[in-house]
């Protein structure tokens, strides 16, 4: 075993979260926890001095993302309870204070704010299903703009909030996403109304296509959108007043929109290549170039005007499978680089943690499916099934803790980007479609007994593990090729799918139907796709990790699981069949210290008990 790597120092390795420049480019936020909690932090960006902000009034988990005020006085940030992601909208301001701006039951995610910083665009399912609304601070009045039946992602205000812009799905075509305009009427005739008008459908792309708006550009006459109707994801930018989309992207490439930049004469994108992310610059005269950095996952901050610290300088955040996350300021004349904030490593060495190389193999009906490989040098190798969630998330050649503890200790690992994940373009996304937990879990199996055929990998010795959907995944791999495998860790997973549709909000129903069709219309594919249905066919020790206030994977979906394995004559406990771990205080998982300490924790002492690594003098450089 390596004990290079002090399971406790390696999960408290300090980390920031969602770096956005303030609105004069002078300051960076970022959420960072080196004092061992979750804290909003300002930085110098010449010099990287960090300036604490909060003192334990923010969130512990960094799942969401905080928003400057256009005024750069204060920042929005999203407050839950314990991982519930019912988030309420709160303002903390430069004296460190905070305001709560709008409280409700429901899950709310901050869009935009106004100019003028009166109004604050939300999407929330307070309503039921994720519609849109608009706080104004200054009446202190919550408006439900719009009613769809399908959820609202996301809407940006114009320059002058008298207009939005946001996507939402209309039609009976689940797999269809559309772009909307609309006016924005307010008016006071003794009581406050506002409402939207002229609302139309762009109609980019063609129908079952998924279209999207990132950003408004300066004058408020052209969005930045994309559209996968060519099949690869594209970014383009749409002129409001000739109707016209002009495309930015080469129909070889499969690219994000961020943002325009301030002139409004060029946007920022990234590009997604073999599990690599590279940003990329569209000037609008027709000229693209990538910027330059290593090879690995770079990316600028998550919303709209985040990345910019001036006219010419971006903020970018970049990793490799073995360096963890760096701030950098890029100059987008010049191309240098300065380094705002480096991955802090502690007492361990950095030259120690695994890289990975980017495979393919065939699967079960002969599909090319890609795949990360971390060698951990052991020989012969016990290996762990890394399984992504989503479905339609992505592994990438980025820095991942719960890998590195793994590979670190003797584990290889294996990484599928299973049919069903992005990266790859619509078609391949879409496979999954009507076949949740068939093909895609066959993608799995195929890599796993790819993998095993290696004359290095134990194959007596390997593991599947997943969070979310990975957990789902993990619980069908074992009652569908228990042969495979000699242990599993299902971490927030699904087991019983007509379960999870009667409990899920409303927007993860429309996704269930997207991915399964009706629930009652389906019943039986709903119960053949669920792992407590074939929860007789467990042959592997498993071990199961669950939120208690997870509001997407319910802590039913464990309960249901256990108590299934025990009717059917599986015995509980550490020498038994299985071990059920409910974590109290956390959700769908968390960024905080102390929750990855304890799941860390539980991890490693699962798989040296059940799977351990045996001592070998033959290791590979």
């Amino acid at each position: 075993m390596t004990e290079d790597y002090p399971l406790a120092e390696l999960a408290s390795l300090p980390s920031f979260y969602h770096p956005a420049a303030s609105p004069s480019g002078d300051e960076i936020a970022v959420y960072y926890d080196g004092s061992g909690r979750n804290e909003l932090y300002l930085i110098d960006p010449e010099t990287g001095a960090k300036t604490q902000l909060s003192e334990g009034n923010v969130p512990r988990d960094a799942r969401y993302p905080f928003r400057w005020a256009p005024s750069g006085d204060e920042l929005y940030f999203h407050q839950d309870r314990d991982g519930n992601e019912q988030n309420d909208i709160m303002a903390i301001g430069r004296d460190g204070a905070v305001e709560a701006v709008v409280e409700n039951e429901g899950q709310t995610i901050l869009s935009d704010v106004s100019e003028d910083g009166r109004y604050v665009l939300l999407v929330s399912d307070v309503g039921q299903q994720m519609n849109l609304y608009e706080h104004d601070r200054e009446l202190d009045t919550t408006t439900r703009l719009t009613e769809y039946r399908q959820p609202v992602r996301g809407g940006v205000y114009g320059p002058e909030a008298d207009q939005v812009a946001y996507t939402t799905n209309e039609s009976e075509d689940l797999d269809n996403q559309d772009v909307y305009v609309a006016e924005i009427s307010r008016h006071d005739d003794g009581e406050e109304h506002v409402e939207l008008t002229d609302v139309r459908n762009l109609e980019i792309g063609e129908a079952g296509a998924e279209a999207g708006v990132s950003d408004v550009g300066p004058e408020g006459d052209r969005l930045l959108v994309s559209d996968n109707s060519s099949d690869k994801p594209r970014v383009g930018v749409y002129d409001l007043t000739t109707d016209a989309v002009t495309w930015l992207t080469n129909p070889d490439h499969v690219e994000s929109p961020t943002t325009f930049l301030p002139s409004g004469e060029g946007v920022l994108a990234t590009r997604t290549r073999k599990c690599a992310v590279v940003p990329v610059v569209h000037e609008l005269t027709g000229k693209s170039y990538e910027l330059d950095l290593p090879e690995g996952v770079a990316s600028f901050p998550g919303y709209g005007d985040a990345a910019l610290l001036s006219d010419t300088e971006v903020l970018v955040t970049q990793q490799t499978p073995t360096d963890r996350s760096t701030l950098l300021r890029v100059d987008l004349e010049s191309g240098a680089s300065h380094t705002v904030l480096e991955p802090e490593y502690g007492s361990l060495d950095p030259d120690g943690f695994v890289d990975c190389s980017y495979e393919t193999f065939e699967s079960h009906d002969g599909l090319e499916i890609e795949a990360l490989v971390y060698d951990s040098g052991r020989r012969p190798s016990p290996v762990v099934v890394k399984v992504h969630g989503g479905p339609a998330g992505q592994d990438l050649k980025q820095f991942d803790l719960y890998t590195q503890l793994l590979a670190t200790r003797g584990y290889s690992v294996l990484q599928v980007n299973y049919r069903g994940s992005s990266g790859r373009g619509r078609k391949f996304k879409n496979m999954i479609n009507g076949d949740w937990g068939g093909a895609e879990q066959g993608d799995i199996a195929a890599g796993t007994r790819w993998l095993a055929e290696k004359e290095w990998v134990d194959a007596d010795r390997i593991a599947v593990m997943g969070g979310s959907y990975g957990g789902y995944s993990t619980n069908m791999q074992l009652v569908t090729y228990p042969e495979l495998y000699a242990a599993g860790i299902s971490q927030v997973g699904i087991t019983d799918l007509k379960a999870l549709y009667e409990e899920s909000m409303p927007h993860f129903k429309t996704a269930l139907e997207r991915y399964l069709g009706d629930p009652e219309a389906n019943a039986a594919l709903y119960e053949e796709r669920s792992a407590v249905t074939h929860v007789d066919k467990l042959a592997a020790t498993l071990c199961i990790i669950h939120g208690v206030n997870d509001p997407r994977c319910p802590i039913s979906q464990a309960r249901l699981f256990r108590d299934a394995l025990l009717d059917a004559g599986y015995e509980e406990g550490d020498g038994g069949d299985f071990e059920y771990n409910e974590l109290g205080e956390e959700g769908h998982g968390s960024t905080d210290i102390d929750n990855k300490i304890r799941s860390f924790e539980l991890v490693a002492d699962f798989l040296e008990r059940r799977m351990p690594v045996e001592e070998s003098a033959d290791t590979s450089d």
